[in-house]
């Protein structure tokens, strides 16, 4: 497979100039020798800072405000004059260890972490965007970003257009002297299709917009879309930054001067990541990418055996040559990923016999676990839509959405060879 042009080097956080945010990645001793570090390196060690206890692991720092040594320091703090602690709801030194480690593994100068990946997602829309600005959406996003976008975001006047992710024409034509922004995932959620990041950088900068992926399903073990260009990547961390299902969380990460925005959206309204979470963020990343690689040798086969059953219309997942964006994924990615999706001959009664005949997947509408998930968009994920968005954007009452976990593979196949028994 072709591989982006990307070194797994923390190029742009680490080595960052005077009063740079990306200097600060790690302020210790070893700092120097993790400037030509690999990503896996980075994902173990970046960011952490230890105290003068001398603690191994990260340290939780389970505190809601910050003691002062006198009212000149405090005044000094909350004006911003001087670096340092203030308030947990903008300032915590756990939280700062992980927006450091997942700014170094992107290669972002700054990192602002959320209290959900939504939350990082609408942060970034009200800090960078007002009133009479216009959006253009691939309308292969998760359905709650769609709602976001046309149910709350237009009270407030900011209009939004959706394209087919992999129509480039279509996102030229959706562009209006007020667009301010582009906004895709890839691979999508469901259907894994295909974003051309290189043509939208192109298209974005030719615009004057501002281009922001979202990167959850491939992580930047398997895609890293600042290495194309664009200008704000978006994770939700609760998939596979975490990888377990245990905890909630988000993240924007971009230039220093539009991450700032998005702190003093966070500061103000406080969507905020607690210290506890983002401790458990950080021990996840530590092995993101031997998780990422396992979930997608475990798709890739599980993808062609779905291929062989009869029940199965279709298969959707860009590791197979037959997937419209094959080629291109090849190209931006490593790897194709840990979530695919099919149709089952029938309609919601056939997919749901399916996934109630499981008895070792899980139904939840969680992805990026070590459990296998299964689920139905049409009735969970993107049900808020309506009839004709989700037609629009291929969510099918036959439609089922699986997240392959790290079980075997041969017991995740029987698992689901018990509902097409019935179909």
């Amino acid at each position: 497979m072709n591989k982006p042009p990307n070194t797994g080097k923390n190029d742009s956080a680490i080595d960052g100039g005077k009063d740079s945010p990306k200097k600060n990645v790690l302020e210790n001793p070893v700092k120097q020798a993790l400037e030509n570090a690999s990503m896996d390196t980075l994902a173990v060690r970046a960011g952490q800072r230890r105290s003068a206890e001398g603690e191994h692991s990260e340290a939780i720092f389970m505190t809601s405000s910050y003691v002062f040594a006198n009212a000149a320091e405090a005044a000094a703090r909350f004006s911003g004059k001087q670096k340092g602690n203030v308030y947990s709801r903008y300032t915590n030194p756990t939280v700062r260890n992980f927006e450091e480690r997942i700014a170094a593994l992107e290669g972002a100068e700054q990192a602002v972490a959320t209290s959900s990946g939504m939350a990082a997602i609408l942060s970034t829309f009200l800090a960078l965007l007002k009133s009479g600005d216009h959006i253009v959406c691939s309308r292969d996003v998760f359905g709650t970003t769609t709602v976001l976008l046309n149910n709350y975001l237009a009270k407030f006047g900011v209009s939004s257009t959706a394209v087919p992710l992999s129509d480039l024409s279509a996102w030229e034509a959706a562009i209006k002297p007020e667009t301010k922004m582009l906004f895709l995932e890839t691979p999508s959620n469901p259907l894994c299709e295909v974003g051309d990041l290189t043509a939208l950088v192109s298209l974005a900068k030719k615009t004057n917009t501002l281009l922001v992926v979202d990167n959850c399903f491939c992580t930047p073990a398997l895609q890293r879309p600042f290495d194309y260009g664009v200008d704000i990547v978006i994770h939700s961390a609760t998939k596979y930054l975490d990888g377990q299902g245990r905890s909630m969380g988000g993240v924007a990460l971009g230039r220093a001067e539009l991450m700032e925005e998005v702190l003093g959206f966070v500061r103000s309204a406080g969507p905020t990541m607690s210290p506890f979470n983002a401790w458990v963020f950080l021990k996840g990343l530590e092995t993101l990418r031997l998780r990422m690689e396992a979930h997608s040798a475990s798709a890739m086969a599980l993808a062609l055996w779905l291929q062989e059953q009869a029940v199965v219309e279709k298969v959707f997942y860009a590791g197979l040559e037959d997937h419209q964006g094959h080629s291109l994924a090849r190209q931006q990615q490593r790897a194709f990923g840990g979530v695919l999706s099919f149709r089952v001959a029938g309609g919601r009664q056939e997919a749901w016999q399916v996934i109630d005949s499981t008895r070792i997947l899980s139904l939840t509408a969680n992805l990026g676990d070590a459990k296998t998930t299964i689920v139905h968009p049409a009735t969970t994920t993107h049900a808020r839509l309506t009839e004709q968005e989700r037609s629009a954007a291929g969510i099918t009452e036959n439609l089922i959405r699986v997240a392959v976990g790290l079980e075997a593979i041969e017991d995740i196949k029987a698992d689901l060879a018990r509902g097409f028994a019935g179909v």
